[in-house]
């Protein structure tokens, strides 16, 4: 077990060291980051998607999910409109800033350590899978990405891959991509009542599509837990031709299961 686990005040001074040391470096990039807002949208789309603000997460209390579409509101409005200018970098921390109470953040659902936990502005992690698994479909390059090295829920209500999605905790873990190409994006975010929504736009036709897939998924047992496992590859294809450019492995993952698995989906995605 972890010294930080049997003495949580280490942990709280891992924390705050961590999060110095990254607004020194910070401090030294300034520069670099996406700063300019713009309500109006660019004219050509490059992606699309929302997510569901409401479904079951195992036995969870329901109104962290209410509380966390309070904590939506607040971060998306900061990302909205948000330019990545050609070499630019952006980076969800610099645009959100902390979650306080002061803010108007809320307790919401925290992944931490293992566990799931309730926390000032828990549930925003939300806010960083719908923005990477936008990015994943443009030419957007990312530059920092964490994910949750358990996987706390079933699937129920989940429509893509597991471990597709990006964990950020203030101000060290952080979701950041560069703009490599000659053209500026432009992220849209904003809540429904129904949906967390999102979507990339830039000023002139971006000439190919990216395409994601799920390979390999599997639950496997070792040592008495269940561990779940999967690769995630994207392909380019030119939008003009139709014609196969390339295919890269994005991520592998291997997550350990905190939820029940049952013998036949064993079997099933063991085949």
């Amino acid at each position: 077990m972890k010294i930080s686990v049997i003495y949580p005040i280490l942990y709280r001074l891992r924390i705050s060291q961590k999060r110095l040391f990254r607004f020194i470096r910070n401090m030294k990039e300034k520069s670099r980051f996406s700063k300019n807002l713009r309500k109006d949208s660019y004219s050509f789309t490059c992606k699309k998607h929302q997510s569901l603000l409401r479904r079951k997460l195992g036995n969870s209390d329901p109104q962290l999910q209410e509380n966390k579409i309070t904590n939506l509101k607040l971060a998306a409005n900061k990302i909205d409109g948000i330019i990545i200018n050609p070499g630019e970098i952006f980076s969800f921390w610099e645009l959100v800033g902390k979650t306080t109470k002061k803010k108007g953040y809320i307790e919401g659902m925290l992944l931490s350590m293992g566990e799931v936990k309730k926390g000032t502005g828990g549930g925003i992690c939300q806010l960083a899978n719908l923005l990477y698994w936008m990015v994943l479909h443009t030419p957007l390059e990312v530059v920092e990405r964490h994910h949750h090295s358990f996987d706390p829920f079933p699937d129920e209500g989940r429509v893509l891959p597991f471990g597709s999605g990006a964990s950020v905790f203030y101000n060290y873990i952080d979701l950041r991509f560069k703009n490599p190409t000659n053209q500026p994006f432009q992220i849209r975010t904003w809540v429904t009542s129904k949906h967390l929504k999102g979507a990339i736009y830039t000023d002139k036709e971006w000439e190919f599509s990216y395409h994601i897939q799920e390979r390999n998924h599997k639950f496997i047992k070792q040592n008495g837990k269940t561990f779940r496992k999967n690769e995630i590859w994207r392909k380019v294809v030119d939008k003009r031709t139709g014609n196969f450019i390339d295919e890269s492995l994005l991520i592998k993952n291997f997550s350990e299961v905190k939820y029940e698995v049952s013998e036949e989906k064993l079997r099933t995605y063991s085949l």
